[in-house]
């Protein structure tokens, strides 16, 4: 997976250590939502089963590169 220097240092913070990599590949493959934003990175979301949570993750531009991921407290799929 490849990851900027950013996601790196922040994954270290023991909010971002619990979220397994094969969460944020399976939120990458199968979002139930994509946002792009005006500076190109894509926003993904998925329900995460084993934590019960929405995981959001932040790609750069080339839609492949991690730059963030964290638990999103704020969202809300459409139609549930």
């Amino acid at each position: 997976m490849k990851c900027t220097q950013y996601f790196s240092f922040i994954r270290q913070r023991p909010d971002r250590a619990i979220i397994k990599e094969k969460w944020i590949l399976d939120t990458i493959k199968k979002p139930v939502k994509i946002e792009i934003q005006s500076d190109g990175r894509q926003r993904k979301w998925k329900f995460i089963e084993g934590a019960g949570k929405y995981l959001r993750v932040i790609l750069l531009e080339d839609g492949e590169t991690v730059h963030n991921a964290f638990f999103d407290r704020n969202f809300k799929e459409e139609g549930k």
